[in-house]
């Protein structure tokens, strides 16, 4: 039987796992010692440093066996090499020898020698499998095309520009000037002092536009250098198929409990994809082929009326060739042939790579491809593709669950952007918590660019309207007005850091916002269980996700972490978290522990002017701090201050994208542009 082909030779299919073993191991530092931040302490922090060095005794070579850690992500029970080193067709006999090498240090020794080895044109490398990855390269690039073709960049900025405007006039608090307040001189004062206590064991990111030596010392950048753009693409195309494969043996003491596309893999491969200097568009462009791959195996079976026992024998072969296996890519009515292959962009772009795609894949060939790409209008076998992904149900967009826990009144996912229905291996859940109108749980979010397939969360409405007002309202009273003059609201959070008493009047005041603020609270901590459901029933299928949220929507997010902490043992769900303006103490809550449930970047979005949280969380305020307003000092969280972009707690409805684009969050190092 003909099975797909590699376009790898033994010894560079060696050289491939070898580097992504260095980059699973490399990114699981980062979880505490993220890429790009010096880790240099003054002599005073000896202490601190014993403390860092404890956090991340698991992560970090000490010169101690890979077997001797069962934490690490590159031990056998992780269960996230050793199918991929099965799938490259590397001999099992030097797999501990590369576990080895991955977890030894410094890394930077190993990245250049077998990045050498991928450099090297083998001697037994075919005219046809030169031709192949030159072609695999050229498809990777239209795929590119077609997704950026479909972003409409320019219309999603004016129009976000319009909701702008139009909640600067309806919410925006007029600054008032005051006499008695030096604010710049507070500013750099504060500044100051949260940038001394971040730095400690956090880290606060203010100008990160330059990048960091993400392969560590020349050599290995000229090494680097030295792979052709066609084998990077072809390296990296391999490894994504090795990671979805379902050519593995089951570990019977396997922490990773789920098949499909694990986030720590993703993780790996942004590292992977940042030292072959790779745009990460091409990565994702990858990711596509690949799940157009998958589904047009289904669709060539379906169209030629095959038997189950053919069909089954179809997906064995499938499974032996290591592309994908009968994993949970997605849920539901999200896959492509299940509903809308034929988006016109994705659609043109299947049937174009279907000649390409055909020769990679002979299993399928190029008339399945063409067939599939034909035929993806349709529904029919929609069923059967389900199944074979290991869907659940209807999948995100089927989802309200308010019901099921406590009090909830509303919990549902709205679909956004053009990514729907088009073999994204990766979701993005996006959650407001300043909310108006029923329209702010989307409008934040539709400027954004984006090749995710995006979901908006709208939960509790009516509570979160009610407690938006009430802030509103307050906000724009004559009396919080005459603090404004007085100067009083500038020197709140300062004064409080100070342990100075809060003026009366401001406790007066804000007596009546607190029952519906505890009342939002308790309802944000419920949803945060239930989204944590959610993704371990894996309704958004076994993606990676990204979490992206603001105000109380940023405590649903670390809510959700905090449960998932409770029973997940890895970062297998989660790839990235941004939380702004989140009302969440620092010093009571598990923040270690949430941090371990993300594979990826961790960022906390904070204002130090931001004194409507501090008025909400007066009577925790000093003694357990607030990470909406200060830096969350945990290794492994970047802290970004926005005090200069956002003039209220409110302004998070309209400045979030722009805040967004400048963490810039599919770069792999923490980055804060100055300017966009």
């Amino acid at each position: 039987m003909v099975e797909a082909t590699s376009n790898l030779t033994p010894t560079q299919r060696y050289a491939a796992g070898a580097l992504f073993a260095i980059a699973l191991n490399q990114a699981q530092i980062n979880q505490t010692q993220p890429l790009g931040i010096p880790a240099a302490l003054d002599d005073d922090d000896e202490d601190r440093e014993c403390d860092r060095s404890e956090e991340r005794r698991s992560n970090c070579s000490s010169g101690d066996s890979v077997s001797d850690d069962p934490n690490l992500w590159v031990h056998e029970t992780s269960g996230l090499l050793r199918p991929v080193f099965r799938c490259l067709d590397i001999d099992s006999s030097a797999w501990l020898g590369l576990e080895e090498t991955a977890n030894s240090s410094p890394a930077k020794h190993h990245i250049g020698a077998f990045t050498r080895l991928l450099s090297e044109e083998a001697s037994d490398a075919s005219a046809e499998m030169v031709e192949q990855e030159t072609a695999l390269a050229k498809a990777a690039d239209a795929m590119v095309h077609s997704i950026r073709s479909s972003l409409s960049i320019d219309a999603k900025k004016e129009k976000h520009q319009e909701y702008e405007n139009e909640c600067r006039e309806k919410y925006a608090v007029p600054e008032v000037k005051s006499k008695a307040v030096d604010k710049d001189k507070v500013k750099e004062e504060s500044d100051a002092a949260a940038e001394r206590e971040s730095l400690e064991r956090g880290v606060v990111i203010r100008d990160g536009s330059s990048n960091p030596e993400v392969v560590e010392d020349d050599k290995s950048v000229e090494e680097v250098t030295l792979i052709s753009y066609q084998r990077k693409i072809n390296v990296i195309y391999e490894l994504l198929s090795a990671c979805l494969s379902d050519k593995y043996q089951e570990v019977k003491k396997s922490t990773r409990r789920r098949k499909g596309y694990d986030a720590r893999h993703r993780v790996a491969l942004r590292l992977l994809a940042t030292w072959f200097n790779i745009e990460w568009i091409k990565v994702e462009a990858i990711e596509t082929m690949v799940a157009c791959s998958a589904m047009a195996l289904q669709k060539s079976s379906e169209l030629k009326n095959e038997d189950a026992a053919s069909s089954s024998s179809t997906w064995a072969k499938w499974k032996r060739g290591g592309i994908i296996g009968a994993a949970a890519l997605t849920g539901g009515t999200l896959m492509a042939i299940t509903g809308g292959l034929a988006a016109p962009a994705i659609a043109a772009g299947f049937g174009a790579l279907a000649p390409t795609l055909g020769t990679l894949v002979p299993v399928i060939g190029a008339g399945g491809f063409a067939a599939a790409a034909s035929a993806a209008g349709t529904v029919a076998g929609s069923v059967a593709v389900a199944a074979s992904f290991g869907a659940a149900g209807a999948g995100l967009t089927g989802t309200k669950m308010a019901r099921r826990i406590g009090d909830l009144e509303e919990f549902e996912f709205k679909a956004i952007g053009e990514n729907h229905n088009q073999g994204r291996l990766a979701v993005e859940v996006l959650v407001a918590g300043v909310v108006f109108e029923e329209e702010d749980f989307v409008k934040p979010w539709q400027g954004l660019t984006s090749s995710l397939e995006r979901y908006t969360l709208q939960w509790e409405s009516k509570n979160l309207i009610l407690v938006s007002t009430a802030i509103q309202d307050w906000l724009t009273s004559r009396l919080a007005m005459e603090l404004m003059k007085q100067g009083a609201m500038h020197t709140v959070l300062s004064s409080l850091l100070l342990a100075l008493a809060w003026p009366a009047t401001i406790l007066v005041a804000a007596d009546f916002i607190d029952s519906k603020w505890s009342i939002a609270i308790d309802r944000s901590d419920k949803a945060g269980k239930l989204l944590a459901e959610v993704l371990q029933k894996g309704l958004q299928g076994n993606r990676p996700i990204t979490l992206v949220g603001f105000s109380l929507g940023a405590r649903v997010i670390f809510k959700c972490l905090q449960t998932l902490a409770e029973t997940e043992q890895n970062a297998e769900l989660v790839e990235r978290v941004v939380i702004l303006g989140a009302p969440i103490s620092i010093n009571n809550e598990n923040w270690r522990d949430v941090r371990k449930m993300v594979a990826g970047r961790f960022i906390n979005v904070y204002a130090t002017n931001d004194w409507t949280l501090g008025v909400a969380f007066r009577a925790s305020l000093l003694s357990q701090g607030l990470a909406g307003i200060q830096p969350i000092c945990i290794p492994g969280i970047e802290n970004v201050d926005v005090t200069d972009m956002v003039e209220g707690h409110s302004s998070y409805l309209w400045k979030t994208q722009q805040i967004l684009e400048r963490l810039e969050i599919d770069t792999y190092y923490p980055v804060f542009r100055d300017t966009l």
